[in-house]
């Protein structure tokens, strides 16, 4: 692989021109797609196999006038203090309201006057209004949600408090400034470790290219895959954080070359045939991690997933081939100049001193005392640390992170509902108006749903099925059943004592379905329970069933991986057992921030609650496919070490002089992406960043920064051990190059006689 990477590397170098033309060609196309494309609304949420879309199916099929799965919208009402709404004046101002509601949009099924619908708080303060769509939110267009709007701005204006809530206005999540700022904060590491604004240009622009080819591809195909807006949301975080992670690799690489003496084009190839090499791989761990959501068969999930996948295989082609383009354009001006070098560490005479040290080393000799070898850097002191203490390291490391850990076994997990959008926000003002009002079990009605075809007297029937659910513990009220028209389905709606996030909610969820076998005996009736949040404990559950076999696939093919890359069984075991304990260590801060509260102020964690029940799935397949990329980046410069001669030791250390800076500066780069993602008004988007950020943190700075050093000196040679049947079987994919050092040979002699002078 080394070799033909190399020479795409560079073809790239020599065809700039055509290969930059092709990048931009992409990124306008997909643009025009974009801009040209439907806006696409919420994306649909179905999830197969569950009872409550069974429900859902079956209403649609029986029921279709019910518009179970159609959009919903509660508007609150709440009269001025010292008044009732049902005074004369607000009473003729609500009914007024719900008139212009019903009318205001043709895809308006039905519109509840709280007054008929008795839905008025028992002090008389509080009244809601139920609106009925014929489509889903998805399908709702502007006009629709413009005319739901005007017309609770107009009733605001009679001196009601008015408030929406609903799936029908759907909160657009808002970023703001701090993701800009992620990215400043990218640019300012990059020009740090650099020490040149042209080398730390061009991670950015070819990650920009990349997210912006991803993001518009996505944008113009959300329309016809029923992709929602959280879709390209996480395609642009993991494509910028990828994209510039993999350009700094390879700059990084390519900088060494030209300090070493090589030529440009020379230089372009051996970099992205190295250091490529690593990106291809690194590339193929998150791409398997994000594909690999599939097999918890939630359709949205799996959009999501791939969406990303594209977006960081965009990002591998771009490091492959734009990078070398773009060095060929922009010269030496990627290496620091004068005083630039001595403060950033950079520089061809350092680079060429610090080669001189590492064959002194790997000959058994000293550096102590030579006074012309430049001041160690931090990586390798780190390093000989780690080397001398690696028990005590790997000893605070995992005490560390175990302790971090603690708060996941309260981990309570569940689906956001308006409860958990900004205080700002007219859903949730609406949500604590009905739960002040009414109490808050209103904000999550259960709908259960009867299935009469087997029953002798189908309304009978339905009769008791209402009085064996009033009966359960945790039930606030039970609506009298609703039948279709052909009698053989009835609606129920049940309205529970507690919140819709609430674990008593669940148990009842679970009561409900566990008296079936009794109305089914008694009545021949089936029961099956649907609703926003019978659904959201539906999802969370099937995404708990699925945890462990999407862990065991993911781990599997990416441990497979690794024992090609690393042509050893035992470092690949360390890399998964360490990534175990960065995930469970971030998932402990993310229930202490987000469910416990601590430090939540900072975060902008307006309220606390449980955990999003894809979190822990989502971040095993994301978490991973990072963790393997500082795995794959700074134990591939160790192996290469190691092959070159030296001793496992002193591996270990070439591997951080070389890769440590690269690596923690692409850490810091993936944070403040990350983290600027929290700024997000979305509850969802706001804890995906902060999860993913200090995911990152807990696995480049204290497992891969020092427990794999210190496991990796704990075990010397046998960290390299691989059986040698399976040494025959796998592939050689030459990671560290090997073959171009005989490509080299083999052209040494005409090379230098034949080769033209590069043009800049």
């Amino acid at each position: 692989m080394a070799t033909f990477l190399y020479k795409l590397g560079k073809l790239a170098f020599r065809r700039r021109h055509f290969v930059a033309l092709i990048w931009v060609a992409l990124l306008t196309l997909a643009g025009v797609g974009a801009a040209s494309a439907p806006t696409a609304a919420s994306s649909s949420f179905s999830i197969p196999g569950t009872e409550a879309q069974k429900a859902f199916d079956l209403l649609e099929k029986r029921a279709p006038e019910a518009s179970a799965d159609g959009a919903s919208a509660r508007v609150v009402f709440k009269a001025p203090d010292g008044e009732k709404v049902t005074d004369k004046a607000n009473k003729a101002e609500i009914d007024k309201t719900v008139a212009a509601l019903r009318s205001g949009s043709d895809q308006v099924a039905r519109a509840d006057s709280p007054f008929k619908a008795k839905t008025v708080s028992k002090d008389g303060s509080t009244a809601y209004a139920s609106v009925s769509y014929k489509v889903t939110s998805m399908e709702l267009t502007d006009d629709d949600r413009d005319a739901l709007e005007k017309t609770t701005d107009k009733a605001r204006e009679s001196g009601l408090t008015v408030e929406v809530g609903g799936d029908a206005l759907q909160a657009m999540p808002e970023t703001g400034a701090t993701e800009v700022i992620g990215i400043a904060i990218a640019a300012v590491v990059l020009i740090i470790t650099f020490g040149s604004l042209i080398a730390a240009g061009l991670p950015l622009l070819t990650a920009l290219i990349g997210v912006g080819i991803g993001v518009s591809s996505i944008t113009a195909l959300a329309n016809a895959l029923d992709l929602g807006t959280t879709t390209s949301t996480l395609a642009m975080m993991i494509g910028l954080a990828v994209g510039i992670d993999y350009a700094l690799f390879i700059v990084s690489r390519y900088r060494g070359e030209l300090a070493d003496g090589r030529d440009r084009e020379e230089a372009a190839g051996r970099a992205v045939g190295t250091a490529g090499s690593a990106v291809v791989f690194a590339g193929l761990t998150v791409v398997i991690a994000l594909v690999g959501l599939a097999v918890v068969n939630i359709p949205m999930l799996t959009k999501m997933g791939f969406a990303a996948a594209g977006t960081v295989v965009i990002a591998v082609l771009i490091a492959l081939t734009l990078i070398p383009a773009l060095l060929g354009y922009a010269g030496r001006r990627v290496m620091p100049m004068g005083e630039k070098s001595r403060l950033f560490g950079g520089g061809k005479k350092k680079a060429a001193a610090e080669k001189a040290a590492s064959e002194k080393n790997a000959a058994g000799k000293t550096a102590a005392g030579n006074g012309g070898e430049p001041k160690q850097n931090m990586g390798t002191r780190w390093a000989r640390f780690v080397v001398r203490r690696p028990v005590a390291v790997l000893l605070v490391g995992i005490v560390g992170l175990g302790a971090a850990a603690l708060p996941v076994s309260q981990l309570e997990l569940g689906l956001p509902d308006d409860g958990a959008q900004p205080t700002s926000t007219t859903q949730r003002k609406a949500y604590d108006l009905v739960s002040d009002g009414f109490g808050p079990g209103f904000n999550g009605p259960l709908m259960v749903v009867g299935d009469l075809e087997g029953a002798d007297d189908p309304k009978a029937a339905a009769g008791e099925i209402t009085k064996t659910i009033s009966k359960l513990d945790d039930v606030l009220t039970v609506a009298p059943p609703m039948l279709n028209k052909d009698k053989d389905t009835a609606i129920i709606s049940v309205v529970p004592s507690s919140k819709p996030s609430g674990i008593e909610t669940e148990d009842l969820v679970h009561s409900i379905r566990d008296t079936g076998a009794q109305i089914k005996s008694g009545t021949g009736a089936d029961i099956m329970v649907t609703g926003t949040t019978a659904m959201n404990i539906d999802v969370s559950q099937k995404l708990n069933d699925a945890l462990l076999p999407y862990l065991a696939l993911v781990v599997g093919l990416a441990f497979l991986l690794l024992i090609i890359v690393f042509r050893s069984v035992l470092v690949p075991l360390k890399a998964a057992l360490g990534f175990l304990l960065s995930v469970l260590a971030a998932l402990g801060a993310v229930v202490a921030v987000f469910q416990w509260g601590w430090l939540g102020s900072l975060f902008g964690v307006e309220q606390t609650g449980p955990i999003m029940s894809m979190m822990p799935i989502f971040m095993v397949g994301v978490v991973f496919g990072l963790a393997m990329d500082y795995e794959v980046f700074l134990v591939t410069r160790m192996r290469e070490a190691y092959v070159h001669g030296e001793r496992p030791g002193q591996a270990i250390v070439t591997g951080f002089r070389h890769g440590a800076r690269v690596v923690s500066a692409a850490a810091v780069i993936m944070i403040a992406v990350f983290a600027g993602f929290i700024g997000s008004s979305e509850q969802m988007v706001k804890m995906i960043g902060f999860g993913l950020a200090i995911a990152v943190f807990f696995d480049a700075f204290v497992v891969r920064m020092a427990l794999v050093p210190a496991v990796l000196a704990l075990l010397g040679k046998k960290a390299w051990w691989l059986p040698k049947w399976l040494d025959r079987a796998l592939p050689n994919v030459d990671v560290e190059g090997e073959g171009l050092r005989t490509e080299a040979e083999k052209g040494a002699g005409s090379a230098d006689a034949g080769r033209e002078p590069a043009r800049v």
